[in-house]
């Protein structure tokens, strides 16, 4: 019964989020629907104590870099930057070549190490631009963003510094650079699986004469530039060139500087207690501050007097934009945590744990609980907190090197965590003005494309043995 409770609140998220109502209003409907059908006296303290504790806190970390990134997204669109890069992509790739354009900036700010937030934001003017350019649907933005933000540079290529990548660190005591040949051989084939599947969605639209849209009707669309003469493709590609490289330089530089934690003393007056702050967790958010503000300063240098006649109304709708993004990410950060306190969860979890091969049962464990949970990074920390020393026990006596487990278990989380509830998703959909009914088929279909890569990969190991 447990088990069945924590199924009927997932399906009921997914089918609302589906259907376009606020996951702001839900998830916390659902998440309780589900205490209240285990434990009725347990709904108060959950809401208070975990719900809002984990949205607040989702919040309290996250939500600068949502409105940084919203406002550099602005800005890069009013300074009439990405209609110059994208018209630069089309003399160079072609206009039938958009969808990879996008693929590979998204894939650039990815393993450069900007948040898959802030690639949403960053990339969906440029994005905009070059499809109706190319008059490909609108609709098709969120699946071509999805294959090159959250897919095989979250989690596949070695190296990369997303979170997804680090968090099984900790637990098989390896580096991000874990099973390199697995790893790349993986994301080449999402890669190419993703174009083709794309591409092909192309073609079926243009034989059907279905073109970008009807511009009056579609929402979210960015503000035509209004400036005079563009920018030179060099200098309109600056600002993302400037936030990955002070993403990268901040990362070093706050390590360094502050060390693994810093505090400081609260007020002048009196004697309160002084603020420690573990640097260590929140480094990477700081340095994706500093680039963002780095990238907003950039695009104000090289194009003042453009953005100048519009920012009063554009950070208006920015703002706006972030705080829809944030909180729609955030309630499914509480609904994720309200359901892995639920006893159903743990029976879940309890008969994953019983698929008999080491790397399918991690790889089908990971990827379940991401999928519950709506979260890569979530549903990975759970299950590798709970299941870790079994994975590792079973891997020794299979003779599985453990960077294999690395890289099974960051893709596996990267495959059903973006199921219609997962809060990147709503973002890119917010983002774009699309709703699940137009976008998430082609997003669903990435993410199908990315759960068999980690199968690929298992394969190719047993095969040839590669790591």
């Amino acid at each position: 019964m447990s088990f069945l409770i924590v199924l009927a609140a997932l399906c009921f998220l997914m089918l609302v989020a589906y259907r376009g109502y606020s996951v702001i209003l839900f998830a916390p409907v659902a998440a309780l629907g589900a205490v209240l059908l285990t434990d009725p006296s347990l709904v108060a303290p959950m809401f208070t104590g975990l719900f809002m504790e984990k949205m607040v806190g989702f919040l309290k970390l996250y939500f600068p870099v949502f409105l940084l990134g919203a406002v550099f997204g602005k800005v890069i669109e009013l300074s009439g930057f990405s209609k110059s890069i994208v018209q630069a992509t089309i003399r160079v790739v072609g206009a039938q070549r958009a969808m990879l354009s996008i693929v590979l900036v998204c894939a650039l700010l990815t393993y450069g190490g900007v948040s898959l937030f802030v690639v949403v934001f960053a990339v969906y003017p440029f994005a905009a631009e070059l499809f109706r350019q190319s008059n490909i649907p609108k609709r098709l933005i969120p699946g071509t963003i999805a294959l090159g933000a959250f897919t095989f540079t979250m989690d596949a290529l070695p190296g990369t510094p997303q979170i997804q990548n680090i968090i099984p660190t900790t637990f098989f005591g390896t580096d991000t650079w874990a099973a390199p040949v697995l790893g790349t051989l993986g994301g080449v084939f999402i890669l190419l699986a993703g174009l083709t599947y794309l591409d092909w969605r192309r073609r079926v639209a243009a034989r059907n004469g279905e073109g970008y849209g009807d511009i009056a009707s579609l929402v979210n669309e960015p503000a035509a530039f209004a400036g005079g003469k563009l920018a030179n493709p060099l200098v309109a590609i600056l600002p993302l060139l400037v936030v990955g490289v002070a993403n990268k330089l901040l990362t070093l530089g706050i390590h360094a500087h502050y060390g693994n934690s810093t505090s400081f003393v609260p007020a002048v007056i009196g004697t309160p207690a002084p603020v420690v702050q573990e640097v260590s967790k929140v480094a990477a958010i700081w340095a994706v501050e500093g680039a963002l503000l780095a990238g907003i300063a950039c695009v104000l240098l090289f194009a003042w007097t453009p953005v100048k006649a519009s920012f009063a109304d554009g950070s208006k709708s920015a703002i706006s934009g972030a705080l829809l993004a944030g909180m729609n990410t955030a309630s499914e950060y509480g609904f994720g945590a309200v359901i892995a306190a639920l006893p159903g969860f743990l029976v879940v979890a309890n008969a994953l744990g019983s698929i008999p091969n080491p790397l399918v049962n991690e790889a089908v464990t990971v990827t379940a609980l991401a999928g519950i949970t709506g979260s890569a990074s979530g549903g990975m920390s759970i299950a590798l907190a709970a299941m870790a020393e079994t994975f590792i026990t079973n891997a020794n006596a299979a003779g599985i090197p453990m960077e294999v487990l690395h890289r099974v278990a960051a893709m596996a989380s990267g495959g059903m965590d973006t199921l219609p509830h997962n809060g990147a998703v709503i973002t890119l959909l917010a983002v774009t003005g699309l709703t699940h009914r137009q976008a998430y088929k082609d997003i669903f279909a990435v993410t199908c494309i990315k759960t068999l890569a980690v199968f690929v990969v298992i394969g190719l190991f047993y095969a040839f043995g590669w790591t």
